[in-house]
This record gives structure tokens, C-alpha cells and sequence, in this order.
């Protein structure tokens, strides 16, 4: 009788599977010199006998320890909270374990780097706020990196949001309602997302020849958003908006109320990020959504290439989507 506290080894797997130990080593390592049917043969006896790799030992083989980090500004923005948990899960399903590092008051990039080297990890994925730190930070050198929401660099791969195609779906589809400018209230100045976000808005103004006034710019937070919504309230030719993320929506939604001003008969608003809430608001909000979970996948399969197949610079784009819902109409005649 097989003792439950003992660790299921590669024998028992090939036992189980009709094969050689060396062919189960071989399917837990990825190699290609495994057929599909034996392959698939191998993981199934994995599952029912619940076999787990032992990651010392194979950090010893490979001298990987399958093992990579995460850096974060913060973990308290709906963005990076979206992104931790997508990273996670598609890291757990490609057998890499995750270290998670913020950072902090400070904002030291550096000291993140070399918290997440003394874990051992093979290479690290930059979120959002810590992106722009890790364009003027000086890089180590045998660290691969993803970093997400940035321009192009050779230091690191790339992955972002097309964060200036959903805007200008944004406002081409408030204009197409008629009205005759929108008006943007924007995200921090130093975001790389509020600012590609700004510039889909500039651009699709610009092309439909329609008039532009300055942004107003928020911090990502509904409270901002209350206090721009208060703002533009009081002026009775907005009758559009088109804000940068859902959660200042919810702050916009609640001051144009506030004052009398109803959305969508006075004001038409969009966001941007489709939240899981954004259906729920009153009006559910028409937004742009971000595809947080193919972010994140994309961000862990290109650091895991990196590690394991080293080859040219990615710079890869996830698309966004318009969804349009019951905060915008035609403007009041």
C-alpha cells in the first residue's frame, strides 16, 4: 500500500504511464522529443497521481529556477490588482511560481531588481507606474524583462494595450452620435496609458475637424473624477465626455447627477477598462475595454520565451474593444 506521505516520484509516473523514467523526465523538461499520444499519456498519469516536479532539483539541471517576479508600483489600482491576478494564474498553468515585489513609498526600481534576484527568479514582468522607472533605470543585465504599457526599447521586450485605438473608438463613437466635440478628462500626467490614451483623443478630434479644449486630469480615482465631473457640470456646452478610466467615470457619473445634469439626456460619458462593475452603473457605462487576461498571458509567455528561448526584442499590442451601453445617446435637440 503506497504511503500518502511519500512524494510521488518519476517512477511512479512512469509506472503508471507504461514508459521509461527518462521519457517522463523528458515530458516534465518540455522536450519536443516526446510523441503527442505518449505525451499526452504521461501528463495524464501526472494528474491522477497528483506528481508535482520537484523545483530544486530541476533548478539544478537547468539552472533555472522556474521561478519569476512581478513589479508593481502598487497593487491597489483595479489595473495592476487585474494584471497580478492574469500574470498568476498563467504562470501557475506554465509551471512557474511568482514573486511579487512593490515599490513602495520610495519608488526604488533598483532595490525591487535586487530583492526579486536574491528569490532567484529567471526574469521579472514591470507593471504600469513601475514601467516608467524601468525606462531610466539602469537594468540588470542578466535579468530578462517584460515590461507592460511602454515604448519600444532594446533593453526589454514589450507588451502593451492599444491604448490609442480604444480612445479614438471612444470619441468616434460620441461624435458619430452627434455631438459636436467630447471633451476628456484624463489620467496622471506621467502614465504612459493616460497618455496614449490622450492622444487617441486628440487624434480622432483632429480628423473630424471637430474643435479640442484642454483636458482635465485626474489620478485614476472616483473621487477625481467627482471633482472634473463637478467642474465640467457647470459648463453647459459639454454635452460628452470621454474619460480615461472607468473608476473617474463612476465620480463623473455621480457629479453631472449631482447638479441636475443627466447622463446620457444632458451628458454622454464613456470610460475606458470595462470593469467588472461597469455594467452596474447608473447608467451602465459605455467604456473600452482592456483585455487584462490576454495582457497577462502575453506578458508570461513572452518573459517565458525570454527565459527559455532567448531571441529578437517582442513589441506586441493586445487590441481593445468598444462597448457601448447605456451612458451615451444623441445630444438633446
Amino acid at each position: 500500500m503506497k504511503d500518502p506521505a511519500r512524494r510521488v516520484s518519476m517512477a511512479d509516473v512512469a509506472g503508471a504511464a507504461g514508459v521509461s523514467a527518462q521519457t517522463v523526465s523528458r515530458v516534465v523538461n518540455g522536450s519536443p522529443r516526446v510523441d503527442p499520444v505518449t505525451r499526452q499519456r504521461v501528463e495524464v498519469a501526472m494528474d491522477r497521481l497528483g506528481y508535482r516536479p520537484h523545483r530544486a532539483a530541476r533548478a539544478l539541471r537547468t539552472g533555472r529556477t522556474e521561478t519569476i517576479g512581478l513589479v508593481a508600483a502598487t497593487l491597489a489600482t483595479v489595473g495592476n490588482s487585474r494584471m497580478l491576478q492574469a500574470v498568476s494564474e498563467t504562470a501557475a498553468a506554465r509551471g512557474y511560481a511568482l514573486v511579487v515585489v512593490t515599490l513602495g513609498a520610495a519608488g526604488d526600481i533598483a532595490s525591487a531588481f535586487d530583492r526579486l534576484r536574491d528569490q532567484g527568479v529567471d526574469g521579472a514582468i514591470v507593471l504600469n507606474e513601475a514601467s516608467e522607472l524601468a525606462r531610466d533605470a539602469v537594468l540588470p543585465a542578466d535579468l530578462p524583462l517584460v515590461v507592460v504599457d511602454t515604448p519600444p526599447d532594446e533593453r526589454f521586450d514589450v507588451v502593451r494595450t492599444d491604448h490609442a485605438a480604444g480612445a479614438r473608438a471612444a470619441v468616434e463613437h460620441l461624435l458619430g452620435l452627434g455631438h459636436r466635440t467630447v471633451h476628456h478628462l484624463a489620467g496622471p500626467v506621467h502614465s504612459f496609458a493616460a497618455a496614449e490614451r490622450e492622444r487617441g483623443w486628440r487624434d480622432a478630434l483632429a480628423a473630424a475637424g471637430a474643435t479640442t479644449s484642454a483636458p482635465v486630469r485626474g489620478d485614476w480615482s472616483a473621487a477625481s473624477g467627482y471633482e472634473a465631473g463637478a467642474a465640467l457640470a457647470l459648463d453647459a456646452g459639454v454635452t460628452a465626455v470621454f474619460v480615461a478610466n472607468d473608476q473617474m467615470a463612476l465620480g463623473v457619473l455621480r457629479a453631472l447627477a449631482d447638479a441636475g445634469r443627466e447622463t446620457p439626456g444632458h451628458v454622454s460619458v464613456v470610460g475606458f477598462d470595462d470593469l467588472a462593475d461597469a455594467a452596474d452603473y447608473r447608467p451602465p457605462l459605455t467604456t473600452v475595454r482592456q483585455d487584462f487576461d490576454a495582457l497577462g498571458d502575453l506578458a508570461v509567455t513572452t518573459l517565458v520565451t525570454a527565459i527559455e528561448a532567448p531571441g529578437a526584442r517582442v513589441f506586441e499590442t493586445v487590441p481593445t474593444r468598444l462597448v457601448v451601453r447605456g451612458s451615451t445617446a444623441a445630444p438633446a435637440r
